[in-house]
């Protein structure tokens, strides 16, 4: 069955360069998915677009929003103010990821696990946009059950928010954190040498 209309992914290029109008920090916005829907009425069919966007700051701080509208750029800027609202802080250590992490959105599971620098990002389209826009250069990812883009996202952002630094969790234990995580001191001086 042939797709009817374009179909709209990747990273968005119009504005990229331009600071907002409403004076906000300038981000990384990627458009993950879009999507032509219809709603049936008396009088027939109302089409629409439906866009799922990812923004990040690169930095460590990301957001995923879904916005619906009549037209594709209507679309991408409801979706990209959803993200803004829904931005948040994800725990980093350098360029990867402090642990292994899981993340479940229905029927949807991603897993990430850190990786030594060079690595490289390995992971598919929706994983990778998510990733990148978090600022993560070293990552392993497998994504597991539906392969829907809107629910791999969603997983991806679910297992973000279940990252937690190592020293929080050696406090919570009642740890030394030299003996839960003997590699930490070595990667938080390579992570200050390179600021």
């Amino acid at each position: 069955m042939a797709r009817k209309g374009p179909r709209i992914v990747g990273r968005r290029t119009t504005g990229q360069n331009q600071p907002r109008p409403d004076g906000g920090p300038q981000l990384d916005v990627r458009v993950i998915r879009s999507n032509k829907v219809s709603k049936t009425h008396k009088g027939g069919k109302t089409m629409s677009w439906s866009v799922l966007v990812v923004v990040g700051d690169n930095k460590g701080q990301v957001g995923v929003g879904l916005g619906k509208a009549r037209g594709i750029p209507d679309a991408i800027r409801k979706a990209e103010d959803a993200a803004r609202k829904n931005m948040f802080s994800v725990e980093m250590l350098g360029k990867t990821i402090p642990h292994e992490v899981e993340g479940k959105h229905g029927t949807a599971r991603v897993i990430l696990r850190p990786a030594s620098p060079g690595t490289g990002v390995k992971a598919g389209s929706a994983v990778r946009m998510c990733l990148e826009a978090l600022g993560v250069h070293d990552v392993l990812s497998k994504c597991l059950g539906s392969r829907n883009g809107v629910n791999i996202a969603y997983a991806t952002v679910n297992a973000f928010k279940e990252l937690q630094a190592p020293e929080r969790t050696a406090s919570t234990r009642g740890a030394d954190v030299a003996q839960l995580v003997p590699w930490l001191a070595k990667a938080r001086k390579e992570e200050a040498d390179h600021a």
